[in-house]
């Protein structure tokens, strides 16, 4: 039997394209999010080793009744979902704290509750988490990149909290993706063209990109790599 492997935000973009990577492998895939139509198109493209879970992952009680559909045991999770708010501008500040609060909760939060609710379900030794945040955590972007940023402060503890158990856990920092709904699906020629040029491989970044270094540091051979962020992103910002 294939390994198991949960991976929120699964239905589109990244998250898709990592789950395609472990379906290939043979593995159990289990795709969590909030829409169920778009979890099922992917979880049907997949094939039967994939199953689409449906769940709100900001909420604690909706994450434990999604958990009750997984199996004992899980050995990688991959926080992929998240989303990216409308700064706050002015000086309304319950609009400013709603921003705050909604990016917290739709990027670290989401990454948090998921991850407690299987750390006791991880394989041990052997298992594996990846969290994918954004260059917005190295770079800034307001609200959404000090989000973002938490989850890489987050993820020390975490690596420091499993470790003994030989379960990893690291970071995957994408820059631009394009073909996702985070970035719009229509992202046009321009943009393209212009996202392109602030790298160093005059391209932009696809799904598979990230998808690939999220597949590695779930990989076997990624016994000895964890607390680590493993940045995707042309060299759009090297050295990081």
């Amino acid at each position: 039997m294939g390994r198991v492997v949960v991976v929120s935000g699964g239905g589109t973009g990244i998250g898709a394209a990592a789950a395609e990577l472990f379906a290939g492998d043979g593995a159990e895939v289990y795709l969590l999010g909030r829409r169920e139509n778009v979890l099922a198109a992917t979880a049907e493209k997949l094939g039967p080793r994939a199953h689409a879970v449906t769940c709100d992952l900001r909420s604690p009680r909706s994450v434990e009744a999604a958990v009750r559909r997984l199996p004992g045991t899980v050995d990688v999770l991959v926080n992929n979902a998240g989303a990216r708010g409308v700064a706050a501008g002015g000086d309304d500040l319950t609009a400013v704290a709603e921003r705050w609060t909604s990016d917290f909760r739709n990027n670290v939060l989401v990454a948090v509750l998921l991850t407690a609710a299987l750390t006791r379900r991880l394989r041990s030794p052997g298992g594996r988490v990846v969290t994918v945040s954004s260059l917005a955590a190295v770079r800034g972007n307001g609200s959404y990149g000090a989000a973002k940023s938490a989850l890489h402060g987050w993820n020390l503890t975490l690596a420091s909290e499993l470790g003994p158990r030989g379960v990893t856990a690291n970071v995957v920092v994408p820059g631009f993706v394009a073909g996702t709904e985070f970035f719009g699906q229509d992202t046009t020629d321009d943009e393209r063209t212009r996202r392109a040029a602030q790298t160093l491989v005059n391209r932009v970044g696809e799904p598979g990109d990230a998808a690939a270094a999220i597949h590695y540091l779930a990989s076997p051979d990624a016994g000895y790599v964890t607390g680590q962020f493993l940045h995707v992103n042309g060299g759009a910002l090297p050295g990081r």
